[in-house]
């Protein structure tokens, strides 16, 4: 079994980082002392083995130079003979087993004991320890690639083993992403290595644009739950040089606090809601350059978990003005039924289009309704008020069933809610049956969850879809030649689609048993495009595994996790050390890679493999909140004179804003006609239109080509 504690190996006994590159530079030659390659993804090569590889790419290592005068026994031919049958043998032995695949790297005692493991009998209960410390493996050999062939850098390549800078010195963003994975699996001595880094090179002042929205939620967020892990969790990957009264004790945080001073450049617009982009060395905002100019809705409304943290650890009540003006704007445009279109902009404060859908744009703003209720304590319950209204709506317009096997599928409305319904999910939409489930408990065991007094029907029917989606998300990886889901995934769906307010369907055949061959009934509801069948390493599917796991405690999921886990290591290994990339086309084997490694493959991906595999009692959910991009944060109590600084604007019976008297609108949109007579208040954006009928069979808004009258927009 793989060590817990690197240091405690005998190559990782320094922290000094001239002997680990000995170590590094030792695991990348061919092995020839028994024990050069010890730290490198050992449970790996016992657990997954490659066998389109061979064990060995060399000879030998007691290969003889001259065998002339060689005795029977040391004759080539004999030896042949004997490797062929020994070969033969080992492939039945592994055939029958699992076919797994081997990451680079030799055997040695650590896999010695992985084999002995693999040995016992199927229905012997799984050692989820060693399976975690499998994970702990693959996580050390991606960053031990990038560390040996792209340290500082914030792109890597595994492939051509190279690197890439986004701003002129980096900022970080593989190594500042990863660092609280680090801290997570105890991995010290290069966690240490990783401080040293920033502590030294890290420096935001970059006259250069960065993405607001992932800048907060990666280098923010990283920086903010290093500093949470290395304070609350001192045994944790434990560093001297943060201990309380050292010099380093605040670097993490002190690092977050600049990098959120340059961020707030962003929100200096007319209505609060930030730019896309910012100057860090200016800075000032910077709009999009596609989409209009106009922001993400999903980006603009995904910075407020990080902020307010940092207020809270700052008492600056200004992150936390900032972050929760964004949420007044935008619900104080009054969409139904709590669902958004995917942009939003920033001066007016006023959406573009009419695009929903909880995909790209949309999706990590509905994850963090829940979660900033979660994050104060449920001291603020407006977040719970509209997060419920969002998943009401989501069953209402966006839940339909496939045709044969009756999947459950979250859809789009991409030109609004009363047009035609597109059965397509991205694979970021899988974020969303975790989340589902998170809120229904409030991170609770389900058990225990049930017991309490506001356990209704409402949080029964939550939780029975967020199984359902969660199987769809499963089915998605189920459904592709390496086991590994399509960036998109469309579906074949009844014609008129079955909505979950016609009535809720279930799916069968959880197993996905006989998933191979086109002629099994259920494949034959996904349709996956050759342009959708990339794999990027994404988390959502394996971070609501983690949730179903920890919520409900059916063991299927951690299997399901598993089977996952080991299709990454079989088919997105790269050889020689380089650790594992992304897919161009996962739906062929051997599939086509990409040569890039996501960080959130370090920072969410393995890190939700490694917590699916822990102990539940580790990091347990009713007591932390976790971004959208898996950095741990701590509930808190509102303090320090923080608290919501906003009220939602009245609303009637149909969850429209009643307006005062004198504005430019009606006074109450019940007072509007009905949608079978014409358009109700959108937006703040009235249209005089005819109705259609949609594929639901019901009435739907017209297109904007459709249209037979102008259009008359108020300002907000």
């Amino acid at each position: 079994m793989s060590f817990s504690i690197p240091h405690n190996a005998p190559n990782f006994a320094s922290d000094q980082r001239a002997n680990e590159n000995v170590f590094w530079g030792s695991a990348r030659r061919t092995h020839q002392h028994g024990h050069a390659n010890h730290g490198i993804g050992n449970s790996l090569n016992g657990l997954l083995e490659n066998k389109s590889l061979p064990m060995y790419k060399d000879k030998p290592y007691s290969y003889a130079a001259s065998r002339r005068q060689s005795p029977w026994y040391k004759r080539p031919r004999v030896w042949l003979a004997f490797g062929v049958m020994s070969l033969l043998n080992f492939y039945l032995f592994w055939t029958f087993f699992r076919p797994g695949v081997l990451s680079p790297g030799k055997g040695d005692h650590e896999s010695a004991n992985t084999w002995k493991w693999l040995k016992k009998p199927s229905d012997t209960t799984a050692d989820w320890d060693l399976r975690r410390e499998a994970v702990k493996d693959a996580f050390k050999l991606s960053w031990d690639g990038y560390a040996t062939h792209a340290w500082g850098m914030d792109e890597y390549h595994p492939i051509t083993k190279s690197g890439k800078q986004m701003t002129p010195t980096g900022m970080g963003w593989i190594i500042v992403d990863a660092l609280d994975t680090l801290m997570i699996m105890n991995l010290t001595s290069r966690l240490s290595h990783a401080r040293e880094w920033i502590s030294t090179s890290l420096n935001y002042n970059q006259d250069h644009e960065v993405n607001t929205f992932e800048t907060t939620i990666r280098m923010l967020g990283g920086l903010l739950s290093a500093h949470y892990l290395s304070t609350e969790f001192p045994d944790m990957a434990p560093l001297s040089d943060d201990d309380v009264g050292k010099p380093g004790e605040d670097l993490y945080l002190e690092k977050a606090a600049d990098l959120a001073d340059r961020l707030l450049g962003a929100f200096d617009t007319h209505s609060g809601v930030p730019l896309a982009s910012v100057n860090l060395k200016t800075l000032k905002g910077v709009a999009s350059h596609d989409d209009g100019g106009a922001s993400s809705t999903a980006e603009a409304a995904s910075l407020q978990l990080e902020f307010k943290y940092l207020a809270m650890l700052m008492g600056e009540k200004l992150y936390w003005q900032r972050a929760e003006k964004v949420i007044e704007v935008i619900d104080s445009n009054g969409m139904q039924d709590g669902l958004l279109p995917i942009f939003i902009h920033a001066d007016q404060g006023t959406f573009q289009g009419y695009n929903i859908r909880l995909g790209s744009r949309g999706d990590s703003y509905y994850e963090y309704l829940i979660k900033q209720y979660l994050q104060t304590s449920k001291e603020e319950p407006v977040y719970q008020e509209l997060w419920d209204e969002a998943l009401a709506g989501v069953r209402k317009h966006l839940i339909t069933y496939s045709k044969r096997t009756h999947f459950t599928v979250l859809g789009e409305r991409q030109d609004g809610l009363l047009n035609k319904l597109t059965p397509k999910m991205d694979h970021l939409v899988c974020f969303m049956p975790g989340t589902i489930a998170l809120g229904a408990t409030e991170g609770r065991p389900l058990a225990e969850a049930r017991k309490s007094a506001n356990w209704t029907q409402k949080q029964i029917d939550e939780m029975e879809l967020a199984k359902e989606l969660t199987k769809t998300c499963w089915g998605m990886y189920k459904a592709m030649s390496t086991g590994l889901a399509p960036e998109i995934t469309h579906f074949e769906i009844m014609d008129p689609p079955q909505m979950y307010r016609h009535g809720a369907l279930s799916s069968s055949d959880t197993d996905f048993s006989a998933f191979h061959g086109d002629s099994t009934q259920w494949r034959k509801d996904y349709v996956i495009k050759s342009q959708d069948s990339h794999n990027l390493q994404r988390p959502e599917t394996i971070e609501s595994l983690f949730y179903m796991w920890r919520i409900t405690g059916d063991i299927m999921y951690r299997e399901w996790g598993w089977e996952m886990f080991k299709s990454f290591v079989e088919y997105s290994s790269v050889e020689n050390g380089g650790g594992f990339t992304s897919l161009s086309n996962a739906n062929k084997i051997p599939p086509v890679k990409k040569d890039n490694m996501e960080s959130f493959w370090l920072a969410e991906t393995l890190k939700y493999f490694y917590l699916l595999f822990s102990p539940t009692d580790f990091l347990p959910l009713d007591t932390i909140v976790i971004n959208t991009e898996a950095h741990i944060f701590p509930r808190f109590k509102l303090q320090r004179g923080l608290k919501t600084g906003w009220t939602r604007k009245p609303r009637d019976t149909n969850g429209m804003i009643i307006e005062e008297k004198g504005d430019n609108l009606p006074a109450a949109a019940s007072e509007l006609p009905t949608v079978e007579e014409k358009p109700t208040v959108r937006k703040l954006r009235v249209v005089e239109v005819t109705s259609h009928t949609d594929e639901d069979g019901e009435m739907r808004m017209a297109t904007e080509d459709e249209m037979k009258g102008d259009a008359k927009s108020f300002s907000g």
